[in-house]
């Protein structure tokens, strides 16, 4: 499987993988072309090595922005050549959109520098880009070491990206991996609030969004190194994460996200009046007040599904008319 792809907002988005083609007018991206950016906090058992990774691979370029580091990350990726950006906030996130301020070439090599991503699938990861992609993730699963990954964790990985498949209508397969490719005009394109470590998830609903041409490679994905440690919760990240994936459907899916909230007011309320019609019939006892809420519940989830097909048009609508536009600007004669 060389690429598992998923053309995002267009008719083209295989479930199970598959090429697609694209334009013929590709060319070779240069190293001095990618920028290789690296968000830290306390790295310093890694840092080092995944920037001389990526210095062996040919690529120079590396920016490491680091979330005010209490161990000597910073000092140690300066020895090793690094740009380094001390981020003015907080979170990974946050840490991203700022670095892409810095950023002047045209293509961004993103992933953690806790030593779990090999610099040796940089060319792999860059390549689609030089075929007219905007994005591209690199897939753990294709070559994950066993113990790299706890059981729980696998489960809760597949797990949202299963939810993600069914709430934002699209496969990448590993919508959580650290290991991004981007244009830097793409990412501007995006509308990306989070701050912490939700950031990949936003990026892919935002690709999805925003119809970013996507795809999804395979990479290796290693064990985190003994003298590391992890700043991730399964349990609350995970958790953190499926909320974010609801919330994010507000725009991306209103018929999912509002027509959700409608059928569990329909069904709430619908349960609340069996309740009171079976006192009713069986005791003769009126629940007045139960019952107004029952109908205010059904009501309100009526017009909340009804706003949700509503916004489910005008999402529609406003997504042909921007890729009317697209096409336009690209069929538009340079002068």
């Amino acid at each position: 499987m060389e690429d598992d792809v998923v053309r995002s907002g267009s008719a083209l988005q295989p479930d199970g993988g598959g090429i697609v083609a694209m334009t013929d007018d590709s060319r070779e991206i240069a190293p001095d072309e990618v920028c290789i950016l690296i968000p830290t906090l306390n790295e310093a058992a890694t840092i080092g090595d995944v920037i001389e990774g990526f210095y062996d691979e040919g690529y120079t370029n590396v920016v490491v922005i680091d979330g005010d580091s209490s161990d000597e990350t910073r000092e140690i990726a300066r020895d090793h050549g690094a740009e380094v950006i001390v981020q003015s906030g907080s979170g990974k996130g946050q840490a991203v959109r700022e670095a892409l301020e810095y950023i002047t070439v045209p293509y961004v090599l993103m992933l953690d520098g806790d030593g779990t991503y090999d610099p040796a699938d940089a060319d792999r990861m860059i390549e689609p880009l030089s075929r007219g992609y905007e994005h591209v993730i690199g897939n753990r699963f294709a070559d994950m070491d066993d113990d790299a990954m706890r059981a729980l964790n696998g489960f809760g990985n597949r797990v949202i990206n299963r939810a993600f498949g069914f709430v934002h209508g699209a496969n990448y397969e590993d919508i959580l991996s650290g290991y991004r490719a981007f244009t830097v005009d793409s990412f501007e394109r995006l509308s990306l609030d989070s701050d912490g470590f939700t950031i990949e998830t936003e990026l892919a609903v935002e690709c999805v969004k925003h119809g970013i041409e996507t795809t999804v490679v395979p990479i290796s994905y290693s064990a985190r190194p003994e003298e590391s440690e992890t700043n991730l919760h399964p349990v609350k990240d995970g958790g953190t994460i499926l909320l974010a994936l609801y919330s994010l459907a507000k725009t991306n899916n209103p018929l999912f996200y509002f027509g959700s909230l409608g059928v569990t007011g329909i069904v709430s309320g619908g349960l609340i009046a069996m309740y009171v019609l079976w006192e009713w019939i069986q005791y003769q006892q009126s629940h007045e007040v139960i019952a107004l809420v029952s109908a205010a519940a059904i009501i309100l989830g009526v017009q909340l599904l009804m706003f949700g097909v509503l916004s489910d048009m005008l999402v529609t609508l406003h997504r042909e008319q921007r890729r009317r536009l697209e096409r336009i600007a690209r069929d538009e004669p340079e002068e």
